[in-house]
């Protein structure tokens, strides 16, 4: 599933090459977004804005009309220079937003949907949800959140959008693997400085993310990576189930919890 970061880069992304430009083509396998644009037309709007809230995408249209799009597991967004040839094949294609520099294409996006900027204030998701990592939100609400979650590990505490907006499976492992906390306490077993180093090393990670790459760093870009810069060596412990730690040379841990066994790992000597 696709993370705050990557969200947030996507937004940035759509946003410099769609802000300020006219649509002149919108198209889309939804039904409920065809009928809108039938009634209210989007060709001829123009895209004011493209934001992402922990892993929420917005793309704010002149008119008051927003577009909600949540990626959920595949989902991803892809933009192109007008008259481009695509990456994908066209049957993944659900929403084209097109102007007369760029296309912005959402491939099998799920979830998707025009929002008032009543509806937009209102929805119930968006409405929820915790502080925005991304954004660098306010630590001390962010750890006013947590509290409330005392008898709950950690792990899951990080992964509560309604605590924190724009963390998932991957950053939660290596979160808590670089700030050196058993991805299984409970939370209320954790100190105010435990948990504020964790947060900061959340926001750190992302950060290091969403920032602008320099050309060296182009093979990198669109990577996460939180150990290095080097594409070759991109994570600590996510995905390494078995292999040893790049820290002390222990054997990696994994375990799957919870109704969507969500996957942890984490390094057994350097988090005990």
């Amino acid at each position: 599933m696709p993370e705050g970061d990557t969200i947030f880069r996507a937004a940035r992304s759509l946003h410099r090459a769609l802000a300020g430009r006219t649509v002149t083509a919108f198209e889309s396998v939804f039904p409920a977004l065809a009928r809108i644009d039938e009634d209210q037309p989007i060709a001829g709007r123009i895209v004011e804005a493209v934001s992402s809230r922990g892993k929420h995408l917005l793309m704010a249209f002149s008119g008051g009309l927003t577009l909600h799009t949540h990626m959920r597991m595949n989902g991803s967004w892809h933009l192109y220079r007008a008259g481009e040839r695509w990456q994908r094949p066209r049957r993944d294609m659900r929403v084209v937003v097109g102007t007369d520099a760029f296309v912005a294409v959402g491939f099998n996006v799920p979830v998707a949907e025009f929002l008032t900027a009543r509806e937009l204030e209102r929805h119930e998701s968006l409405r929820r949800l915790g502080p925005d990592v991304a954004a660098a939100a306010d630590a001390d609400e962010m750890l006013r959140r947590m509290r409330q979650h005392d008898r709950d590990p950690i792990a899951d505490v990080l992964l509560n959008q309604r605590v924190l907006a724009g963390i998932g499976n991957v950053l939660k492992s290596e979160t808590l693997f670089v700030a050196g906390i058993h991805p299984f306490a409970q939370t209320g077993t954790l100190g105010d400085e435990a948990l504020h180093r964790l947060l900061q090393t959340a926001v750190d990670l992302i950060a290091m993310n969403t920032k602008p790459r320099t050309t060296a760093d182009a093979r990198a870009f669109g990577r996460r990576t939180t150990n290095s810069l080097d594409p070759d060596r991109k994570l600590w412990v996510y995905g390494r189930a078995g292999q040893p730690c790049l820290r002390c040379g222990t054997p990696i841990e994994m375990r799957k919890t919870g109704l969507e066994a969500r996957t942890t790992f984490w390094c057994p000597r350097c988090q005990s």
